[in-house]
């Protein structure tokens, strides 16, 4: 008769522990880090699905507001956090943004967070002020060509996510339009309605009371698919501009080492919760899609973004942030 070798008998017994540790979780408060301040749309989303995690699994959830440093602070705060499920980071796709953007960070976004479950999609909406001789994307495109270096595009600042919406656009489309940030959607807005800048890529929720009052004209949207809220509007792809996709999300995460068992656990009520009536209503509110990406699927999504990013940051020469 075989016997068994200490080290044979240490990983059947941490397998047992670990299963056993799934099975109880959660078994004491969750804790939800929000890397931006209270009153937003990302806290008010850590909120009810705080309150969605207490319904289903009997455990208070606190929602642990970090701001600071673009989204880094919080996401840092979690990334350190032991892996044992009870620490989730709620964060957006900013997060696969800054590891281009920040020369350095007290965090590896990619090696020290595990994506669990995107919920939700942003679009962006292409558009121009109905003044501008475009009626379509083509017709926009073609104008850029012929005057190059003339056409401005705003966007919400430096390495913003309709910055690097434009700079792909400006990649794909092969034209030559200059960049012009602003401090946000409220410098922003008021500048393309004007025509100080020709086009921006604006979030969803920003766009539509524009865009269905005539103020603005949508071209496109920025997704893989047409968006559920404007689904008159091609995609930019459709357009004109074969390969593009860009769209902002939201997703929890929890840090890297964390059981697999608990982060599908995490991953499955968060597909759940997104199906019920009043969380559906709060996202329609704030012009987002419920997605409720897996596991498996977001880790794959999230690493591509990481990639895309870096490579726009690089090819457009986006400065460092420090």
């Amino acid at each position: 008769m075989r016997r068994s070798s200490p080290a044979l008998l240490a990983a059947a017994c941490a397998v047992v522990s670990f299963a056993a540790f799934a099975q109880t979780y959660p078994a004491k408060p969750i804790r939800i880090v929000v890397p931006y301040a209270a009153g937003g749309a990302t806290d008010t989303y850590a909120r009810v699905y705080g309150r969605k995690f207490t319904e289903a699994w009997g455990q208070q959830v606190i929602v642990d507001n970090r701001p600071g440093a673009g989204g880094n602070v919080g996401a840092a705060v979690a990334a350190k956090s032991s892996p044992d499920g009870y620490t989730i980071l709620l964060n957006t796709s900013g997060l696969a943004i800054a590891p281009a953007l920040y020369r350095k960070l007290s965090y590896d976004p990619v090696k020290e967070l595990q994506p669990v479950v995107m919920l939700t999609r942003g679009v962006y909406v292409f558009a121009v002020p109905p003044s501008l001789a475009a009626g379509s994307l083509r017709e926009l495109i073609a104008l850029a060509k012929a005057q190059p270096g003339k056409l401005n595009f705003g966007s919400t600042g430096i390495g913003s996510g309709p910055h690097l919406a434009g700079e792909l656009f400006r990649s794909l489309a092969k034209i030559d339009i200059v960049h012009i940030p602003y401090k946000g959607d409220s410098a922003l807005t008021p500048a393309l309605l004007a025509n100080e800048v020709q086009m921006s890529f604006l979030p969803s929720q920003a766009a539509m009371p524009l865009v269905k009052s005539g103020k603005l004209r949508p071209l496109g949207v920025a997704s893989g698919s047409r968006s559920a809220f404007l689904p008159e509007v091609p995609t930019v792809m459709e357009a004109g501009v074969p390969g593009y996709e860009l769209s902002t999300w939201a997703g929890l995460f929890v840090p890297a080492g964390t059981p697999r068992d608990i982060v599908q656990k995490i991953s499955a009520e968060g597909v759940r919760m997104l199906k019920a009536p009043d969380v559906q209503k709060i996202l329609v509110g704030w012009g987002v899609e419920g997605i409720g990406m897996g596991v498996e699927q977001f880790e794959v999504r999230y690493r591509a973004d990481v990639e895309k990013y870096a490579r726009l940051v690089r090819e457009a020469r986006i400065p460092q942030v420090d």
